[in-house]
């Protein structure tokens, strides 16, 4: 039986990042998990039961973010007790980090990735899931002087 990977990341250039990772799909028994909008509705069709969404919400309208985040979470962990996941990939953002920690609680491997996006400054959900994470990827060398116990791992484009 193969081991069981989630691979889990927002929309946009994070999900981008991701789905570069996809030769590792055949290697495992797989599930994505993005935020459904309007330029990822098509991964259903190529992905099948395999991609599941959860809402997508952004802080510029923090009341209304404040009920889908809560949600967000809620369904965050009937999908991780749904897959049960092994192993957790992600290259963030926020929808990432409740399922980061609700797989840690319960046992499954993190594998944090740190954007390409950013070189010299840490993110929020690397903030977050470095302390916790069993790997932690930059794909900037610079970035090792702010995260000291992760490893380089180079560019995933």
């Amino acid at each position: 039986m193969r081991k069981k990977v989630l691979f889990i990341s927002s929309t946009g250039g994070h999900l981008n990042e991701l789905l570069q990772l996809k030769p590792l799909f055949k290697k495992y028994e797989y599930n994505i998990i993005t935020e459904k909008d309007k330029a990822n509705i098509k991964l259903k069709e190529k992905y099948g039961n395999k991609v599941h969404f959860l809402p997508y919400g952004t802080r510029a309208k923090l009341f209304k973010y404040i009920f889908i985040y809560f949600f967000l979470c809620l369904k965050t962990v009937y999908l991780y007790l749904k897959i049960r996941p092994k192993v957790i990939v992600t290259t963030g953002t926020h929808t990432a980090g409740p399922m980061c920690i609700i797989g840690k609680i319960f046992g499954s491997k993190i594998v944090y990735i740190e954007t390409f996006a950013n070189t010299s400054t840490k993110t929020a959900t690397g903030k977050l899931l470095y302390p916790i994470a069993d790997l932690f990827i930059v794909q900037w060398e610079e970035m090792l002087k702010l995260y000291p116990k992760a490893v380089y791992g180079g560019r995933i484009f």
